[in-house]
């Protein structure tokens, strides 16, 4: 179904949840990992660069795009030592075009959610990545761009950012809860990002494949 740049925007201004009946873990919920929030890693571009090129290869033309996303993406900024990629493909819903492909780099399918936008994750426990997985044009992914773009062009928005991750993790090993002491700030960057969203978007949309 096409829509239009109107809808679209409206869509990636409104955040969803998914069903809340859905159960998305595929082989139970795992035990939470430490939350670290380290010093930017030269790194992690690096190891997303050899990610790309590993799925590349195995998925051929099974792809659209693949992009760095979250804070590892981000130069300078502080992360959670986890390399966040978004793979964009034509239909989520259709593993059977992409599964066994990175089954065999070693990524572990860990969530399956149908009734948000598609999503699944792929796990990789090293070099440690977490892979999602949305179709073309996606409001989540297209929220990641833009909040991994703005903050790139914003050291004010990057420094609030930052300074808002090592305090969110204080006293916590939970990921819901660094999540949630976030969440307001990640709010305020993101209404800095809407007011601009129609020079923005254009350049993030996928229109050619």
């Amino acid at each position: 179904m096409t829509i239009s740049i109107e809808q679209l925007k409206q869509q990636i201004m409104t955040f969803l949840d998914g069903d809340p009946n859905e159960n998305p873990w595929v082989k139970g919920k795992p035990q939470p990992e430490q939350i670290d929030v380290v010093k930017y890693n030269n790194e992690w571009p690096l190891i997303f660069t050899e990610q790309k090129q590993a799925i590349s290869n195995v998925l051929a033309n099974q792809f659209i795009s693949i992009e760095h996303v979250g804070s590892t993406a981000v130069p300078t900024l502080a992360a959670k030592p986890v390399i966040d990629i978004d793979l964009i493909v034509q239909s989520p819903n259709d593993e059977s075009r992409y599964l066994a492909a990175l089954e065999s780099l070693g990524y572990e399918l860990t969530v399956r959610e149908l009734s948000w936008y598609q999503h699944r994750m792929l796990r990789l426990a090293e070099p440690r990545v977490n892979l999602h997985i949305f179709p073309q044009n996606c409001p989540e992914h297209i929220r990641h761009l833009l909040f991994r773009d703005w903050l790139i062009t914003h050291p004010k928005d990057c420094a609030l950012y930052e300074e808002t991750k090592l305090s969110a993790k204080m006293g916590t090993n939970d990921v819901v809860t660094y999540n949630l002491n976030k969440n307001e700030v990640v709010k305020q960057i993101y209404q800095h990002i809407f007011a601009e969203l129609d020079t923005l978007l254009p350049a993030l949309l996928i229109t050619n494949y």
